[in-house]
């Protein structure tokens, strides 16, 4: 039977561009009719390419391929979450491993697939990195933990981080508001380092255990020292070697942002501390799964801005989020 969808893509010139596909679900896919999806900063790197955009999807199942019944729990009117993998291979190494977010034959948000993507009206996607969502999670409060709840729950839950540990967050915003939810309601403190005092009151609210302003030439000084620091920030704060001296003997650093920066940190900043820097991306599908289940029983929820599933409507979201004027995640209602 398959389906006739509606996709926004990118373009050349990086204007939004709608179109038309069709797609009929391969032997081990779904086609989900999509609901809603959330807006995130890497959708940006997209905008100038002729793929679809959209990779923090929820919908409902309306058809399984020939092979979903026998290979997977899903079935037809489950309510599910898509996020930056289309497929992985399950055979693998890294995926034998359980890390599978590193699997050598994934399909991705990017690399593949590209006549569809989650800012449209539905998609086939292969079981293999398809999610349940919760009844206790909205769907238009489950898209964006498809991508930036998961990606700031991956670190806290591999990391071996423990309830009473310090996690050190630079940056109250898309990432940054549920890193502070997370690692709150993990037992953690949550110590929240952000440029300005204007989103002070709102990091409390959200959980943080402390706050601290870093711009204006003032020094981080008298704080406790931190075990974990996420950086959530859009960039890597130029004075990041500024946060050396709040890191713990043996701390960790997960930049968790896309960017092509230099960490700006000399082997010898690392060396007397036994510090390590992580790079940490994705959530692989266990601890997104983990994340889910976590986020329904706590009431860990993005503060969301909703705008239509449209030409218009994503082309607003993503100018919002380009300006820095979103609060704190965007979602695409359909």
């Amino acid at each position: 039977m398959g389906i006739d969808f509606t996709v926004f893509k990118g373009s050349e010139n990086g204007t939004v561009v709608e179109t038309k596909g069709h797609r009929d679900p391969g032997p081990t896919e779904v086609i989900v009719k999509i609901s809603h999806c959330g807006v995130c900063g890497t959708d940006e790197h997209y905008r100038h390419a002729n793929q679809g955009l959209g990779h923090e999807g929820v919908g409902t199942i309306i058809e399984i391929g020939s092979q979903v019944s026998a290979q997977s729990e899903f079935r037809v009117g489950d309510r599910v979450g898509m996020g930056w993998f289309h497929k992985v291979c399950g055979y693998c190494r890294p995926c034998l491993e359980g890390r599978d977010q590193h699997c050598v034959n994934a399909v991705s948000f990017g690399t593949g697939n590209w006549d569809q993507g989650c800012f449209g009206t539905a998609v086939a996607w292969d079981v293999s990195t398809l999610f349940k969502i919760p009844d206790e999670i909205e769907s238009e409060l489950a898209g964006p933990l498809m991508c930036g709840g998961a990606t700031v729950f991956s670190p806290l839950y591999n990391s071996g981080a423990r309830a009473g540990d310090r996690v050190g967050i630079i940056g109250v915003g898309g990432l940054g508001h549920l890193a502070i939810q997370f690692a709150s309601k993990m037992g953690m403190d949550a110590v929240v380092f952000s440029s300005t005092e204007a989103k002070r009151e709102e990091a409390l609210k959200f959980g943080a255990a402390e706050f601290h302003v870093t711009s204006g030439g003032k020094k981080l000084e008298g704080i406790e020292k931190v075990d974990i620091l996420l950086i959530t920030s859009n960039a890597v704060p130029a004075e990041l070697i500024n946060f050396l001296p709040l890191l713990a003997p043996g701390a960790k650093v997960f930049p968790l942002t896309i960017s092509t920066e230099n960490l700006p940190l000399s082997p010898l900043s690392l060396i007397g501390g036994g510090l390590t820097v992580i790079g940490s991306g994705v959530s692989g599908a266990g601890p997104l799964k983990a994340m889910l289940s976590f986020a329904a029983k706590h009431g860990v929820r993005p503060q969301i801005e909703k705008f239509e599933m449209s030409q218009t409507g994503v082309t607003d979201a993503m100018q919002k989020l380009r300006d820095g004027k979103m609060r704190y995640r965007g979602v695409l209602v359909v």
